[in-house]
């Protein structure tokens, strides 16, 4: 996840301490653009835990490995996942990549 700090636009680069897996709880559907069927998704925030808060009031909701299949059983209370959300995160100043125009891009 990059996240900003402040409006001086400093990126960091944030994970779960201790892994370097980082699973966010989210929502997508498919929706048709241009006659093709196009991902859309939302990630799940929470108000922000830990070492986050310095530079953000939100954060993703993120998961363990083990809570990864409740989250996405149909047949579950999706509230009850936030309970299991993790809050341990560490963050350093991310590094910057140069964007590439959109037509420099090929499928």
């Amino acid at each position: 996840m990059i996240e900003h700090r402040n409006t001086k636009k400093v990126k960091f680069a944030i994970q779960t301490e201790g892994s370097d897996t980082t699973y966010i709880a989210g929502l997508y559907r498919y929706e048709e653009h241009g006659g093709m069927q196009i991902p859309m998704f939302s990630i799940l925030t929470r108000e922000a835990a830990g070492t986050v808060k310095d530079i953000h009031d939100r954060m993703p909701l993120i998961l363990d490995k083990e809570n990864v299949k409740e989250w996405i059983r149909p047949n579950r209370d999706p509230s009850t996942i936030v309970e299991k959300a993790l809050s341990n995160m560490v963050f350093e100043r991310a590094v910057e990549y140069p964007r590439f125009p959109p037509e420099t891009i090929t499928a």
